[in-house]
Formats: structure tokens, sequence, C-alpha cells
């Protein structure tokens, strides 16, 4: 398993909401901040996939990566800190066009953890709008950070295969 992407964060004042800590929103934007960055990290001389600087660099200008997904488990809550906040990041799972990010959000050592997460990312043709196929370049790149799944605390258990859960109309209420 690849280590993870650890890409520090500061908290700023405008994170903080009426309750005094992080808003659950701003999770989502601090998972972002470490897709983008790690998007644009360089890649390590001489693992170059590609002949490319950056995973940034095998998308190109053709194409561009939408977020399909987004899992998020709240764990502790963030208040104000002047210290960083840690995310982080690497692959858990690499498909036909698209691909999976884990995450955890921390101290720097790991030891406390506030939140984890998952977010699927699809790969898209500017031009048609459509997904298309990952190339062997930018799989290769995937794998150097893959690792584990996420080990969600609170995910209840699948169903049974067959079985269904229809939708319930609104004006029904709660069964």
């Amino acid at each position: 398993m690849a280590q993870a992407i650890q890409i520090s964060l500061q908290v700023r004042f405008g994170d903080i909401d009426a309750y005094n800590h992080v808003n659950n929103v701003v999770y989502l934007q601090y998972l972002e901040d470490a897709r983008i960055r790690l998007i644009h990290t360089p890649f390590a001389p001489g693992h170059s996939p590609g002949g490319a600087t950056s995973f940034n660099d095998l998308i190109g200008n053709e194409l561009f990566t939408l977020v399909g997904r987004n899992e998020i488990e709240y764990l502790a809550p963030i208040a104000f800190r002047t210290e960083p906040v840690f995310v982080n990041i690497w692959v858990t799972n690499v498909g036909g066009s698209s691909f999976d990010f884990g995450y955890t959000i921390t101290d720097a050592d790991t030891s406390a953890v506030f939140a984890q997460a998952a977010t699927s990312m699809v790969l898209v043709s500017r031009a048609t709008g459509r997904p298309v196929r990952l190339t062997e370049p930018q799989r290769a790149a995937l794998e150097t950070w893959r690792g584990g799944p996420v080990r969600f605390r609170r995910r209840p258990p699948e169903p049974p295969a067959g079985v269904d859960h229809p939708a319930v109309p609104a004006t029904e209420g709660a069964r």
C-alpha cells in the first residue's frame, strides 16, 4: 500500500460557523484543495508517466475531471486553531474512466482524526461532455498513490442482492 500524501491546510476564521467549529461544508472544500494540490504535484524524478510532470499534465486541455460522488464521515469537530490540519489523500480504486480518492483529515501526526472521506472522480472530454477511458500513463500515475479502501465506521450494512428499497413520497412521512 502506498503512503498517503499529506497536505497541510490552514483553518481560516471564515471556516468557523455559529457552533464555533469548522462548518461541515468546509470539510468538502478541504478535500477539494487536497485533490487540486495532489493533481498538480510534480512527479518524482524518473517517475514521469508519459513524460508528464504532473497528473494535471496527463489530463491536458482536452479533458477534465468531475466529482461523481462524495462520502464523508465526521468524527470530531475542528475548532479554530493556528496549527494547520492535514488532509491525507490516496487513490483507492482505478476504473475504466473513473478513479477514487480516500482521505483522512487529521493532526500532523494523525493521532486525531476529524473526518474520513471518499470521492469518485470521472475523466470527461471537453468536446463531448462524455466520460473517456483513462490512458495507461494516467493509470500508472494513479497507481503510484494507490492505497487501501476507506473504512467508514458508521456505514449501514448493504441490503441483500435483489432487494429494492423504493422511495417514499415526502407527503407520506416516515413509517
